[in-house]
């Protein structure tokens, strides 16, 4: 399956200009051919507090709906939505949600973490979603793993001074489970990264810069690699 990391720039509570955005390079990378559409954390607003978060039925989720339905596509990212920053993943047979484990910092002052983690299921596959600060916390994707996630995905709003972890985490979770990863940042710092499930990068965006990068979520590859060595079998949660 082909999959774009739309590292685009997300400009604070420009919700019409970031969703116009969106949409424009949605389109473009499905005219690329991916079937997978992954956008940084917040893309429609940042993190503008001041904003009413969103109640149900999700609003500004409307156009993107719209565009998964057209083209039979998955759509993965993350809003403000009723006390949480929601992740989200969309495709034409519906729109499933998993709150941040997380809020960082200041976010606590304004969302709530959420308390229960699960893979959520979407026409493409079980879909392990983290947001942004969960990368840290590697508890969050082994969950994932270990309730049968497809493959990984992390929407983000990492700073540029923090960049070289950002690296060094999104490799680490696709490699400690054995899963394919993509990892969308937002292009005010960049470094998007689409890994597979041996570790390997396929593609890699630029600092600072928007722009979309293209990889292959490739189960039978996951799945051959497993076969020749399992970490999740060899566990011994006993001992530790």
């Amino acid at each position: 399956m082909r999959a774009a990391c739309l590292q685009l720039r997300v400009d604070l509570c420009q919700k019409e200009k970031n969703s116009a955005k969106a949409l424009d390079m949605a389109k473009q990378a499905i005219d690329q051919g991916a079937e997978i559409l992954v956008f940084p954390e917040l893309f429609i607003t940042g993190f503008c507090y001041g904003e009413t978060p969103e109640e149900p039925p999700y609003p500004s989720l409307n156009p993107f709906e719209a565009l998964a339905r057209d083209h039979d596509c998955l759509i993965i990212g993350s809003i403000m939505a009723e006390k949480y920053n929601f992740g989200f993943c969309l495709d034409p047979s519906g729109t499933a949600f998993q709150p941040k484990i997380h809020p960082f910092e200041q976010e606590k002052l304004h969302f709530l973490g959420g308390d229960s983690i699960s893979p959520l299921k979407t026409k493409l596959g079980k879909v392990g979603l983290q947001i942004c600060y969960d990368l840290r916390f590697p508890e969050v994707a082994r969950s994932l793993a270990l309730q049968g996630a497809d493959f990984l995905v992390t929407v983000g709003q990492f700073p540029a001074q923090r960049l070289a972890h950002w690296r060094v985490l999104c490799l680490a979770r696709a490699i400690e489970n054995q899963l394919p990863h993509l990892a969308c940042n937002w292009a005010n710092a960049g470094g998007s990264l689409i890994i597979d499930a041996r570790g390997r990068v396929q593609a890699e965006a630029g600092q600072d810069s928007e722009e979309a990068i293209f990889g292959e979520v490739d189960y039978a590859m996951r799945d051959q690699w497993r076969e020749e060595i399992f970490y999740l079998r060899e566990r011994r949660p006993a001992v530790y």
